[in-house]
């Protein structure tokens, strides 16, 4: 028993010597959230939104389809992203790809609203998806759609929370089963 004791104590103690001499290989040991290290050397600390804040990014983005500019709507994706959008057959990955796909859908005035949403919320990461409708207003025409928007937290861009992936699909059905 007293040997058991002293060998645990013993690798306690060599654990210990290791998480002060390398924290970053304690962290990746034990998953224990410690600061990430940002370009450039300095510690930035992980960032979990909440929900509420999650839901609000969707709200920041659906905003910038009222303002009818391609440019503010493109503003929300990250530099390295993909649109995958509701009414193009094209991938949009750089940011005059998706000015190019707002230029066309912003002329119909779409106004999103959230039907139902899941997030996963992750370090300086997160996933909206889940079903959306939009109404055109030039047309009154109403398009319900699948969607998944993940974000991440972009320390270069003073830490804004900007699209790096979202997909969205118009339902295949007329009637959600």
């Amino acid at each position: 028993m007293r040997g058991s004791i002293l060998r645990t104590a013993w690798l306690s103690e060599t654990f210990l010597f290791a998480c002060g001499i390398a924290p970053a290989i304690c962290s990746m040991l034990t998953g224990c959230a410690g600061p990430a290290i940002a370009q450039g050397g300095q510690a930035d600390q992980c960032r979990r939104a909440s929900e509420q804040e999650v839901a609000a990014l969707f709200d920041r983005w659906n905003a910038s389809l009222q303002t009818g500019d391609p440019n503010q709507v493109a503003a929300n994706y990250a530099a390295h992203s993909i649109l995958l959008p509701t009414v193009s057959n094209v991938p949009r990955l750089t940011p005059a790809d998706k000015e190019d796909y707002f230029q066309h859908f912003l002329r119909n005035r779409p106004s999103g609203k959230i039907d139902l949403r899941f997030v996963d919320i992750g370090c300086d990461t997160a996933v909206d998806a889940g079903l959306y409708t939009f109404t055109y207003g030039t047309t009154g025409q109403v398009v319900h759609a699948r969607y998944t928007f993940t974000y991440r937290r972009e320390p270069g861009v003073n830490g804004q929370w900007l699209i790096t992936s979202h997909h969205s699909s118009a339902l295949p059905e007329t009637e959600p089963q």
